[in-house]
C-alpha cells in the first residue's frame, strides 16, 4: 500500500456521509425488526453494512489504492490465520466465561427458541435434528464456510474503515493513536443498533432482561471491544495489503459470535457484559491478548514516526 496522505476534508466527509447514512439505515431495521419481523431487521441491518463503503464515494475518496488483488500464495498464513483465529479466540473465550458462570451453560435450546421461537425447536425435532446435531451443524458452517460469506457484506464496512478512515487517522495520529481511535469510531457507528434493537448485549442477543446502564454502558463497552478487534484488522490488513483479507476476519468473527450465545441461557441481565459472546468484558480477553501483542510488537514507537499530511498544500 502506498504512502498515506491525510486529508483532513475527505475524512469529515466520509464521517458524515457514514454516520448520517448508517445511522438512517439502522433506524429502518429497527423499525422492521420491531413491526415487520425479526428476518426483515436483520436483511435491514446487512444492507446497512455498505454505509462505509458509500462514504468513501459519497467523501471523493474513491477505492484506488486498497489492495483489491487477494495475493493468494503470498498471504496464505495471514488468510488462515484471518479465517480461523476469530472461531479458536471466540472459543477460548467463551470457556472463560463459563468457568466464571457454570450455570449459564445451556444445551437445552434456549437461545434459538427466544431468539426463532418454540416452534424452531419442535421442528429439528420433527426432523430427527437433536440440538446437539444442530449446535455442531452450525459450528462446522461457522467455521467452514460462513465466514467466506459474510465476507461480501463486511467488504462494505472494510473499505470504509480499514481501506479509508485507519490509514487517515494513523497517517494524523500516528499508527498507535489512529488505530485505537479507528475502533472507538466502528464501535459508534453500531450505537443505534445497540440502543433501539438490543444488539450485542441487550434483547437481540437474547437478554430481554436488559442490563445495567442500558444502553450507555453498551454503546461504551461495544467501543472498547471494536477498538480490540480494529487493531487485529488493521494489522491483517497491513500485512496482507489486500482489503479482502480483513474483510475475511470480519465476516469470520461474525460467523463465530453468536456460537457462545446457543450454549448460554437467556436473560441472563448485565452478566452479558461480561460474555459469552466475544464482546463480553471476559470473552474478549483472548482478542485483547492478541491485539496488546500486536501493539507491543510492531506498532512500537510508531506514534513518533512522521507522516504525509496536506494541510500546508492543499484542501482534501
Amino acid at each position: 500500500m502506498n504512502e498515506t496522505v491525510y486529508c483532513r476534508g475527505k475524512t469529515v466527509r466520509y464521517l458524515v456521509w457514514t454516520f448520517a447514512v448508517a445511522y438512517a439505515m439502522q433506524a429502518v431495521a429497527w423499525i422492521l425488526w420491531t413491526r415487520v419481523g425479526t428476518a426483515a431487521g436483520q436483511a435491514a441491518v446487512a444492507v446497512s453494512m455498505f454505509a462505509p463503503a458509500l462514504g468513501v464515494l459519497l467523501s471523493g475518496a474513491g477505492f484506488g489504492g486498497m489492495g483489491w488483488k487477494p495475493r493468494i500464495r503470498k498471504n496464505i498464513r495471514t488468510i488462515l490465520f484471518a479465517w480461523l483465529s476469530p472461531a479458536v479466540l471466540t472459543a477460548a473465550g467463551a470457556a472463560l466465561y463459563f468457568l466464571v458462570f457454570p450455570s449459564h451453560f445451556d444445551l437445552g435450546g434456549s437461545y434459538v427458541a427466544a431468539a426463532a421461537g418454540e416452534d424452531a425447536l419442535r421442528m429439528m425435532e420433527e426432523q430427527g435434528l437433536t440440538y446437539d446435531m444442530y449446535l455442531i451443524i452450525t459450528a462446522v458452517s461457522a467455521v467452514l464456510y460462513a465466514p467466506f460469506i459474510n465476507t461480501i457484506f463486511a467488504l462494505g464496512e472494510e473499505t470504509g474503515w480499514r481501506g479509508f478512515l485507519y490509514p487517515q487517522l494513523k497517517a494524523r495520529f500516528g499508527k498507535r493513536k489512529g488505530v485505537i481511535l479507528g475502533g472507538v469510531i466502528w464501535g459508534a457507528w453500531h450505537w443505534p443498533l445497540i440502543w433501539l434493537i438490543g444488539y450485542e448485549y441487550g434483547s437481540a442477543a437474547g437478554n430481554s432482561a436488559g442490563y445495567a446502564g442500558f444502553p450507555v454502558t453498551g454503546m461504551v463497552l461495544f467501543c472498547a471491544v471494536t477498538a480490540v478487534w480494529g487493531v487485529i484488522h488493521d494489522r491483517v490488513y497491513e500485512k496482507s495489503g489486500s482489503i479482502w483479507i480483513p474483510a475475511l476476519l470480519h465476516g469470520a468473527i461474525n460467523a463465530a459470535a453468536t456460537l457462545p450465545l446457543a450454549v448460554c441461557i437467556t436473560d441472563t441481565g448485565s452478566a452479558r457484559l461480561l460474555g459469552p459472546a466475544p464482546m463480553g468484558v471476559i470473552s474478549i480477553l483472548p482478542f485483547l491478548a492478541a491485539a496488546l501483542f500486536i501493539l507491543i510488537r510492531h506498532y512500537r514507537g510508531s506514534d513518533n514516526e512522521k507522516y504525509v499530511t496536506d494541510d500546508n498544500r492543499q484542501k482534501g
